[in-house]
């Protein structure tokens, strides 16, 4: 995450991207993001998947949301912009960031699969515990079909835990592997189970890389104040070269 309110990193190169993010030349991320200033809404995030391309990312938005008010930026509400347009957060005292996404209303059916846009687009699949798809082989299978070869897709795993409980596992397009916790992709499943169960109740979302949370209010199969929330927590600061 870069603190680029000056424009100080505004001539960040694509391949200076993918060098920052490169796990054994660089300093080894999913993605990496700029914060930077706007003149009508506190600050503009703009995330980068490591190899360079944009998109709208959820946790990266809720991580944004921490890093702006280390910055001074905000105290505990704040409206920003993204890179899928503009959304309100808020951060409470231990932490936990409560970012709104934008109105889902646009979801399809292959099958038994959903596919929607959440920011991202999402592919997700049901699993049972006893039969779950290896998630990087089921993501690269998908994502490079003839459908969706071209502009990519983000595949999610879904196993049931409980009632209102979920385990997502997800692959990444941009990234081209599983990452350990996908905001867009916990939302987009968390949006699949409320249609399959035909229920408003929030759900928890387990991943890899912790838990987190998402309620909606939903009109049959479209969906607004879609609300997600986790905790940001800050792992290290430094320096480089690149």
């Amino acid at each position: 995450m870069l603190d680029n309110l000056d424009g100080k990193f505004d001539s960040l190169s694509i391949d200076q991207i993918r060098f920052l993010c490169d796990r054994k030349l660089g300093i080894g991320a999913d993605g990496l993001i700029k914060i930077s200033s706007h003149d009508q809404f506190d600050f503009n995030v703009e995330y980068y998947n490591s190899d360079g391309s944009q998109s709208f990312c959820g946790n990266g938005a809720r991580c944004s949301v921490a890093f702006a008010k280390s910055l001074g930026i905000l105290e505990s509400k704040t409206e920003f912009m993204a890179i899928d347009g503009t959304h309100k957060a808020e951060i409470s005292v231990d932490g936990r960031v409560k970012l709104e996404m934008l109105p889902v209303n646009d979801i399809d059916r292959l099958g038994a699969d959903y596919i929607m846009d959440t920011g991202s687009p999402h592919y997700i699949r049901f699993a049972t515990p006893d039969n779950v798809p290896e998630i990087v082989s089921l993501g690269k299978e998908i994502r490079y079909s003839d459908r969706f070869k071209d502009k990519g897709i983000n595949v999610n795993t879904i196993i049931e835990l409980g009632p209102e409980t979920i385990h997502v596992a997800t692959y990444e397009r941009g990234v081209e592997d599983e990452t350990l916790s996908c905001g867009t992709g916990v939302t987009a499943c968390a949006l699949a189970y409320m249609l399959e169960h035909n229920s408003e109740e929030p759900v928890t979302v387990i991943t890899k890389g912790g838990k987190l949370s998402v309620k909606a209010k939903r009109n049959k199969d479209l969906f607004n104040e879609i609300w997600l929330t986790g905790p940001a927590k800050r792992v290290f600061d430094g320096s480089i070269d690149a």
